[in-house]
């Protein structure tokens, strides 16, 4: 049977996206571990079907400023990937890689930006990788996309892009753990609704 909303996934087939982002978080924490010199794990994730009002308020208040690293996907799997750098994450990254203590969004340096996209880069890269491995499909990726805004914000912008396949986000949240510190991770993973059957198809669900 074909899935039409997001909200139309079972029990079996969220438990594919887990898995996708449990292979996922394994590749990032290793890549990860090598740009920051530093021991990262991150620990199974959870994958929600959320509304938008639930999702802000899991992610947290709608003023706060945050980073997103945005990417396109075409291919056989179209839709779009956001990963959201909350400030406490931002900073612990920016003092590993350039020992500045904290960053400010507002006013961003050049190398900055750069670190910060290419640590979304490397989460997001990471579960498309994944993803391929399981599925054997071929998706291709849009160079990211940084940008800084309030949290509501941001996260209209999957709404406005894909709200005609679902008025509901799914989110894959975990947590990264930076030699014992524990910070928390979000990726928006929003295939359109063809995109999302052709994965399952692929996999034997639907």
């Amino acid at each position: 049977m074909s899935i039409n909303k997001y909200e139309e996934m079972n029990e079996m087939e969220l438990d594919i996206i887990k898995e996708i982002g449990s292979i996922g978080n394994g590749n990032a924490a290793t890549a990860l571990s090598s740009l920051l010199s530093a021991e990262v794990k991150m620990p199974l994730p959870k994958v929600e079907i959320l509304e938008f009002n639930e999702a802000l308020g899991h992610l947290g208040n709608p003023e706060d400023v945050v980073a997103a690293i945005l990417v396109e996907m075409s291919g056989e799997i179209q839709g779009i990937m956001l990963f959201i750098l909350s400030k406490e994450f931002s900073d612990e990254i920016i003092f590993r890689v350039t020992g500045q203590p904290e960053v400010d969004f507002l006013n961003m340096q050049e190398i900055e930006t750069s670190v910060l996209t290419e640590i979304g880069n490397i989460m997001i890269s990471s579960y498309i990788n994944a993803l391929s491995s399981l599925t054997n499909v071929n998706v291709t990726l849009s160079v990211p996309q940084m940008a800084v805004n309030m949290l509501g914000g941001i996260l209209s912008l999957p709404m406005a892009m894909l709200g005609l396949n679902s008025d509901r986000i799914m989110m894959i949240t975990g947590k990264f753990k930076i030699e014992g510190r524990e910070l928390d991770s979000d990726m928006l993973l929003l295939p359109d609704v063809e995109s999302l059957n052709v994965l399952m198809r692929k996999l034997g669900v639907v």
